[in-house]
């Protein structure tokens, strides 16, 4: 493992709801050749999986934790919103392991509601209205509403300012996958509201490298270009101020496969996971993990 002393490298996950299956099998396949990151780093629905990726038991969680939440949400007047809280009271790793000093660092990305105006419609009964604007407002590139009332704000396991810890970890991995349009239940941090990290962070790749990490693999549920955020204004590109991001991305659409944001079949997880385990597979089979120009970061 790397030393924990040095920034080196670091492994940040996209947001996707049910998608994030994809994410979660790159996550195993890279724990199985034996890459560890000095930080990992995630938004919404890949945060319980990059926390076991974190203690080095991606696969452990494995694809139980996705077929779980799909046949959950085949039950009468069960949301996603239930589905999430669901997965965090069943399927959430051992604190003991996850907030040890010897673990890598944990971050987990979300959006702090930082004006009253719009505290009074993401956390009342006006949020789905509010979500489905800003969703043809990200159709549009239109960010306006974003820059004037949110705010990106990591919680890490090694800050002492946004602290992740036993205490607030269910709020704060709640929080992060809290998307307007489809979640009916409020999220809340220390009495602070907050939404999804996707309208402000989809993936926390460039905010690894402006932390001082010298290498990130980003790790998108989507093919083609990786935004930072759904708004879709700024790419992650694979070198950021000549520093190299390392982006692994499905080869298709998943609904191709029968898994979208908020549905997904049982055959088109498995198939969506396994996916995932074959792209992170190649890593360690065209030579990444000895030859390329990562290679110091992940001996």
């Amino acid at each position: 493992m790397t030393p924990h002393s040095k920034k080196l490298l670091a492994i940040a996950c996209a947001s996707g709801s049910f998608k994030g299956a994809f994410a979660h099998g790159v996550l195993s396949a890279l724990e199985t050749a034996g890459i560890v990151a000095d930080v990992y780093a995630a938004a919404s629905s890949s945060v319980l999986p990059t926390a076991w990726a974190a203690i080095g038991k991606a696969n452990q969680l494995g694809i139980d934790y996705w077929l779980g939440g799909v046949k959950y949400l085949q039950q009468p007047d069960i949301g996603m919103s239930q589905i999430v809280l669901g997965g965090i009271a069943n399927f959430s790793p051992p604190n003991k392991k996850l907030f040890a000093p010897d673990t890598p660092e944990f971050i987990i990305a979300t959006s702090a509601v930082i004006t009253e105006e719009a505290a009074s419609e993401t956390q009342t009964d006006k949020a789905r209205r509010l979500g489905r604007k800003l969703l043809v407002a990200a159709a549009k590139k239109q960010r306006t509403w974003v820059d004037e009332n949110l705010q990106l704000e990591l919680f890490s396991t090694k800050s002492d300012k946004l602290q992740l810890n036993a205490n607030n970890f269910d709020e704060v991995t709640y929080a992060s996958s809290r998307m307007l349009h489809a979640w009916d239940i409020p999220a809340w941090i220390n009495q602070k509201p907050y939404i999804d990290a996707s309208y402000t962070c989809m993936c926390p790749a460039i905010e690894m490298l402006e932390a001082g990490y010298e290498k990130v693999i980003a790790i998108s549920n989507e093919p083609g270009v990786l935004y930072r955020d759904m708004f879709q204004l700024e790419e992650i590109s694979e070198n950021y101020n000549g520093t190299d991001i390392y982006i692994i991305t499905p080869d298709m659409d998943t609904k191709q496969l029968g898994v979208d944001f908020t549905n997904a079949s049982i055959e088109g997880l498995i198939a969506v996971y396994q996916h995932g385990l074959e792209k992170g597979r190649y890593i360690k089979k065209s030579g990444f993990c000895v030859s390329t120009k990562f290679a110091h970061s992940l001996l």
